[in-house]
């Protein structure tokens, strides 16, 4: 009768979790679908104007925008690593952390002045662990980054490598490609060119364009902006992917719940089949001896 308490007790408990488990995939999906909406409505901004910068990055312009100027030694390099908040969510956050830690050795080997940035907790906790030094932390964009949220910090940014504190910013996350595949990437924010390299290969032939006013105007105004177009769809790809690996990571869970329960309750019913046949057993014993 004790090993059959015992497996009721564990059979509620996984029920209970399972519970959970199954919640937390119901909420990581309509969040997925909302944050792949707000992903794919950015993806064809981003990619048109950072090929217009692109074109004009690579035209004989009198004039050049200095966030398209390359350093001729890169020694300050600011690194950007995005987390998340929350755990659960499968290798997330590891594939991010494992990519930003071999990163920071490249750096350290090559004896690059470096800067590390962290958003999320989880990259906290880490750079905690390993003891690395955070020269800013940010815990406040969630599965909804408000690009006002990033603006403000795309302006540090650009003010930070305008004015020469750093010679280059890289950025680390997950890219959404699909729903069934997301990679963990380094990206190289600024110079702005870097960002283009994609465009530039796929366009064969040079676009001709007409300034006005002229072409100083035009990309005083442009160039920030794609810049950060550009860092607001990183956040949006770490936002969507996070939602992914949560979802999928969920739904192993709930799956795996689903096999304890059955294999529990076939545990249960054994032990108590054998329960009965034990007490039929000794009232037939009894029965036996009376006579």
């Amino acid at each position: 009768m004790a090993k059959a308490r015992a497996i009721i007790k564990r059979l509620k408990a996984v029920k209970n979790i399972r519970k959970i488990t199954r919640t937390m995939e119901l909420i990581a999906t309509a969040r997925f679908k909302k944050a792949m909406d707000r992903a794919a409505e950015a993806e064809a901004y981003t990619r048109k104007i950072a090929e217009i910068v692109g074109d004009l990055s690579a035209a004989d312009l009198e004039f050049s925008h200095p966030l398209l100027q390359k350093r001729e030694q890169e020694e300050r390099v600011l690194v950007l690593v995005l987390t998340s908040n929350r755990g659960l969510c499968g290798g997330y956050n590891s594939s991010v952390l494992r990519l930003a830690g071999q990163r920071l050795k490249e750096l350290n080997k090559a004896r690059k002045n470096q800067m590390l940035e962290v958003s999320g907790k989880r990259g906290l906790a880490f750079c905690k662990f390993e003891k690395l030094d955070v020269a800013q932390a940010y815990t406040h964009f969630e599965d909804k980054p408000a690009f006002s949220e990033v603006d403000e910090l795309a302006s540090r940014y650009a003010e930070m490598y305008i004015n020469g504190v750093v010679d280059r910013i890289d950025v680390i996350y997950t890219r959404f490609q699909s729903i069934s595949r997301q990679t963990a990437v380094t990206e190289t924010l600024l110079p702005v060119q870097n960002l283009t390299a994609e465009t530039q290969e796929e366009s064969s032939a040079a676009v001709d364009y007409e300034f006005l006013p002229n072409a100083e105007a035009i990309l005083e105004e442009i160039v920030p902006a794609a810049f950060k177009a550009r860092l607001f769809k990183c956040f949006l790809d770490s936002a969507v992917s996070e939602q992914i690996s949560r979802m999928v990571a969920m739904k192993g869970a709930t799956e795996n719940a689903d096999e304890m329960i059955g294999t529990l309750s076939t545990r249960y019913n054994r032990a108590r089949q054998s329960q009965i046949t034990s007490e039929l057993s000794e009232i037939i014993g009894g029965a036996a001896a009376l006579e």
